[in-house]
């Protein structure tokens, strides 16, 4: 089959089969997804963002902990392209490994909180009543502290360290899932198809999970993107209070609090972590904004 031939065939406003069909909207989806730029660029950042964790031993020039006061607080030279933090560490190599936290931290929040979101807000919404209001409510009480804050209040009873700042923002990051998760459920749990499913003995778990859950997602899909940003900078903010990674860990956060005693003199100790979160939140932005052009054109007209 040519190319030519596989377009048309992908293409087609009459699909043959139900495989033809997904794959006809997949490969639609991606040319909307390709004619944004910015989405592009986005993708293009996050792919290499996740090379370079990958191969993070072989792309450092450097170990990321090794010591050497002799060269403290260098400049950006030929020896060390990002130059040295005040214990003589390559910050490049820092930076590299650094990646890995990033995404580890990014990965585990996008996978539990939106779970929790998810299951919390279908039931909410499916069954109405009071167990609506009460699970509408805990979603009130979180929704009403500010979610750093929050965090920090969890950190600080679990201890710090990098999994409790996972689980802090993973606990504090679900009730804005569960309210959108709960609106998609409202709109469509009187639909036709759901009444000739439960007709059909179709349960409340089947039909959460068979048919609830799957129109839910794409929704989930493009919100979770959009706020990995803001997931990445709670995370360097409880690395920068010093409750996330700990030392000698290269976490992004905890490397800019290293650097803000030196900020005026040798700026680039704390200026490259920065840069570095900066275009990551602008990555999964421009990333969000594409899937929502693929995923929700409605909301992205509105």
């Amino acid at each position: 089959m040519t190319e030519l031939t596989t377009r048309a065939w992908l293409l087609s406003d009459a699909p043959q089969t139900r495989r033809q069909a997904k794959l006809g909207a997949l490969y639609q989806g991606w040319l909307t997804f390709r004619a944004n730029k910015l989405a592009m660029f986005g993708l293009v950042i996050l792919i290499l963002l996740v090379l370079m964790a990958i191969f993070a031993p072989w792309l450092s020039p450097q170990s990321p902990f090794a010591q050497n006061l002799a060269d403290r607080l260098k400049p950006p030279s030929a020896a060390h392209w990002l130059g040295t933090d005040a214990l003589g560490r390559d910050i490049l190599s820092r930076l590299i490994h650094g990646s890995r936290i990033t995404l580890f931290i990014v990965g585990t929040v996008a996978l539990i909180a939106p779970v929790i979101g998810l299951f919390i807000g279908t039931v909410a919404g499916f069954a109405g009543g009071w167990v609506d209001q009460v699970l509408m409510r805990i979603t009130d009480i979180f929704l009403a502290f500010p979610k750093l804050i929050l965090a920090l209040a969890f950190v600080a009873a679990l201890g710090p360290g990098i999994g409790n700042a996972v689980l802090a923002l993973a606990i504090t990051s679900w009730p804005p899932y569960a309210r959108l998760a709960r609106a998609e459920t409202l709109t469509i749990r009187h639909a036709d198809y759901i009444a000739a499913a439960r007709l059909q003995g179709a349960g409340p778990l089947r039909l959460l999970i068979g048919h609830v859950w799957p129109l839910c997602i794409s929704s989930l899909i493009v919100r979770v993107a959009l706020d990995m940003a803001g997931i990445i900078l709670s995370a360097a903010g409880l690395g920068f209070l010093g409750l996330g990674a700990q030392p000698p860990m290269p976490e992004w956060g905890a490397m800019i609090s290293d650097g803000r005693t030196y900020i005026l003199d040798f700026w680039w100790v704390a200026a490259v972590p920065g840069m570095a979160i900066f275009i990551v939140s602008l990555a999964f932005n421009l990333l969000g904004d594409g899937l929502r052009d693929v995923l929700d054109p409605k909301g992205a007209k509105e």
